[in-house]
C-alpha cells in the first residue's frame, strides 16, 4: 500500500493511473498504435535520477518497517513476561504463614491415618461379610447336593428298572430269564393237554420249598443290610457337615474377635488422645481464668474505685465540671443546692398549672358559647328546611293534579279511535 501511495518514476506524488486501455475491438478494427518518438538523452538522465531516487526510498521504508516491526515484538514479549510475572502467586506474594501449613500438615495427616483406619476396618468387615457369603453359598451347593443324592438313591431303591413297565420289552436277561413251560407241578399253564403233569405227582415240593426258604432269607439278610448301610452313611455324613460347621463357626468367631479387638484398640487410642486434649485445654483455660481473677483483684486493690478519692473526679476542663465515671456523689452543701432548685422549681410549676387551670376554663367558656350560637343555627336551619319542604310538597301536588288533568283530557278527547289489529293487517299487502 505504501509503494502504491509513494510516487512512481514520473516523479507524480499522487495514485498512478491505468494506462488507458485500447481494448481488442482496437485491435481487430486494424487501427495502429501511433508511434513514440525516440526519447532524448536529457530525458534518459531525468528517467535513471528517478529511478535511482525511487529505489533509495524504497530502501528506508523498508528500514523503517523493520524497526517497527521489532518494537511491536519487543512489546510483546515485554507484555508475556509482566503476565507471567503477575500470574504467578508465587512471585506475587509476599510470604507464606508456615504455622497455618503446618497446622494443614497436620490436620491433613490426622484425616489421611483416620481414613485409613476407617477404610481398614471397613476391609475387615467386607471380608468377614465376604466369608459369611461364601459359607451360606457352600451350605446351598451342599444342600441341592444331598437333595440331588437324595432323589438318586430313591430312584435306585423305590423305582429299579425291573418295577418299570417298559422292563419286559428292552430286559436284556430277558429269554435267559423267561419262564420255561412248566414252572411246578401247579402251573396254571399245564393243562390236562400239556401232558405236564399227571395226577398224583408232586416231583419238585420239597426243592421248591427249600428254594423258597433261602430266597426269603437272603432277601430279608439283604434287606437288613441295606438299611443298615444307608444309616450308617448318613450318620457319617452328618457327623461330617457337623464338625466341618463347627470349624467354619470357630473360624468366624475368631474372625469376628479379631475384628473387634482391632476396633476397640483403635476407638481406646482415639478416647485417649481426645481425652487427653480434653484435659490440656481444661488445665489451660483453668490457669488463664485465675491469672485474670487475679489480675482483676489486684487492679481493684491497687485502683481508684475502692478508694472514692474524689479529687479523681474533677475535671481539667474546669472546676465546675466532674468526670462521671469517677464521681462517688455530692457533698452536702451540694445537696442542699439541689433540694433548693427542686424547691423552686415545684414553685413554678405550680404556678403555671395554676395559669393552664384559669386557660381551660376560659376555653371552656368559650366552646360552651360556640355550641350554644350552633344549636341555635342549626335550629333556624331545620326550619327553613321544614318550610322549603312543605313548600315543594305544595308545589308537587299541584303538579300532580295537573298530570292527572292532562291524561285524563288526552284518553277522553284525543285518543278515542286507537287503531285495531286490521288497521296494521292492511299494510304490505300490493305493491303499492
Amino acid at each position: 500500500m505504501a509503494g502504491e501511495l509513494r510516487g512512481g518514476p514520473g516523479g507524480e506524488g499522487g495514485l498512478r493511473r491505468p494506462a488507458p486501455d485500447t481494448g481488442p475491438a482496437s485491435g481487430r478494427a486494424g487501427i495502429a498504435a501511433r508511434p513514440q518518438p525516440p526519447p532524448s538523452s536529457r530525458s534518459r538522465q531525468q528517467s535513471k535520477s528517478r529511478e535511482s531516487s525511487g529505489a533509495k526510498m524504497h530502501k528506508v521504508d523498508l528500514l523503517l518497517e523493520t524497526k517497527e516491526a521489532a518494537a511491536r515484538e519487543a512489546r510483546r514479549e515485554r507484555e508475556k513476561q509482566r503476565l507471567s510475572r503477575i500470574f504467578n502467586s508465587r512471585h506475587r506474594t509476599m510470604g507464606v504463614d508456615m504455622e497455618a501449613l503446618r497446622s494443614q500438615v497436620e490436620e491433613w495427616k490426622l484425616r489421611v491415618e483416620t481414613e485409613k483406619r476407617r477404610d481398614e476396618t471397613y476391609d475387615a468387615e467386607q471380608v468377614l461379610c465376604d466369608r459369611v457369603a461364601q459359607m451360606l453359598e457352600e451350605e446351598e451347593r451342599q444342600r441341592v447336593r444331598r437333595l440331588h443324592q437324595a432323589v438318586q438313591e430313591f430312584r435306585e431303591q423305590e423305582q429299579p428298572p425291573h418295577t418299570r413297565r417298559e422292563w419286559d420289552l428292552y430286559n436284556p436277561e430277558g429269554l435267559r430269564l423267561d419262564r420255561p413251560a412248566r414252572l411246578s407241578d401247579y402251573d396254571p399253564r399245564c393243562g390236562p393237554a400239556s401232558l405236564q403233569r399227571f395226577a398224583g405227582e408232586d416231583l419238585a415240593l420239597p426243592t421248591r420249598r427249600r428254594l423258597q426258604q433261602c430266597r426269603s432269607l437272603e432277601d430279608q439278610r439283604a434287606e437288613r443290610q441295606r438299611a443298615r448301610a444307608n444309616a450308617q452313611y448318613a450318620d457319617t455324613l452328618e457327623d461330617k457337615k457337623r464338625v466341618e460347621l463347627d470349624l467354619r463357626a470357630q473360624q468366624l468367631a475368631q474372625l469376628e474377635e479379631e475384628c473387634r479387638r482391632a476396633k476397640d484398640l483403635a476407638t481406646a487410642d482415639y478416647n485417649r488422645a481426645q481425652a487427653a486434649e480434653a484435659a490440656e485445654q481444661h488445665r489451660l483455660a483453668c490457669q488463664r481464668e485465675q491469672e485474670d481473677n487475679q489480675a482483676e483483684i489486684h487492679n481493684h486493690l491497687t485502683g481508684q474505685l475502692l478508694t472514692e478519692d474524689p479529687a479523681m473526679a474533677e475535671s481539667l476542663l474546669g472546676p465546675h465540671r466532674i468526670i462521671t465515671d469517677r464521681w462517688k456523689g455530692m457533698s452536702p452543701k451540694q445537696v442542699e443546692a439541689v433540694w433548693k432548685a427542686q424547691e423552686e422549681q415545684r414553685r413554678e410549676n405550680q404556678r403555671l398549672r395554676e395559669a393552664e387551670r384559669q386557660r381551660e376554663a376560659e376555653w371552656e367558656a368559650q366552646r360552651q358559647l360556640a355550641a350554644r350560637a350552633a344549636m341555635a343555627l342549626e335550629e333556624k336551619e331545620r326550619l327553613s328546611r321544614l318550610q322549603l319542604r312543605k313548600g315543594l310538597d305544595a308545589y308537587n301536588q299541584q303538579l300532580a293534579q295537573e298530570q292527572r288533568a292532562q291524561q285524563q283530557y288526552l284518553q277522553r278527547e284525543v285518543y278515542t279511535n286507537p287503531p285495531s289489529a286490521q288497521y296494521h293487517l292492511q299494510f304490505n299487502t300490493s305493491s303499492r
